[in-house]
């Protein structure tokens, strides 16, 4: 074998590992272990809390549901006869999961054009923006957990048109985020965090 042949395999190799990103914190169900690993999360979203009012424990009830804190989460794939990939099922990606339109909408908007979806600072930053928008339209409270996680999945349309309305897993969904939000909630405030 060449050494030229090595080494692209080599780079392959190393290319094919994830490229650098870094994996889910270890306890997703402790707000307190989450943002204590992570301590650039908890920056993030206290960041966001100030610019855009949505609180720390909303966002992070949305990224548990969207992505359980994976930088690089994608929908999964569909397949043609139960075997061949015909594409994802979304071009949804990164912790918020925001649509590649929507992202684009959001980083003409807010003019961040080097914004990043599997940047936790830029997921969080849309989401501020997001819901904002989310409670300018549809009259949804910063704090209201469910709801907003509704109109985040349906889009500010469906959510006014009550879409969820004939997805009975979704309100599910709904109130599932809206309870872990409310757990996060309590955590962090009896968190000791800088």
């Amino acid at each position: 074998m060449s050494k030229t042949l090595r080494a692209m395999i080599i780079v392959l190799m190393v290319a094919s590992c994830g490229g650098g990103q870094s994996p889910a914190p270890r306890d997703l169900d402790n707000a307190c272990t989450i943002l204590r690993e992570r301590p650039e999360y908890y920056k993030a979203f206290r960041n966001v809390e100030r610019k855009w009012g949505v609180p720390v424990h909303v966002q992070m009830a949305t990224i548990h549901q969207e992505s359980k804190f994976v930088s690089d989460a994608r929908t999964p794939f569909k397949y043609v006869l139960g075997v061949i990939p015909m594409g994802r099922q979304s071009s949804a990606f990164g912790y918020s999961q925001a649509l590649d339109a929507t992202w684009d909408e959001y980083r003409n908007a807010q003019n961040r054009r080097s914004a990043k979806r599997d940047r936790i600072n830029d997921a969080t930053d849309f989401m501020g923006w997001y819901m904002n928008q989310t409670r300018d339209r549809n009259g949804i409270d910063l704090h209201d957990a469910r709801n907003q996680y509704l109109a985040y999945h349906e889009g500010h349309t469906g959510f006014a048109r009550a879409s969820y309305n004939q997805k009975s897993w979704l309100v599910a969904v709904a109130g599932k985020v809206e309870a872990r939000s409310l757990m996060y909630q309590q955590q962090i405030a009896s968190c000791r965090l800088r």
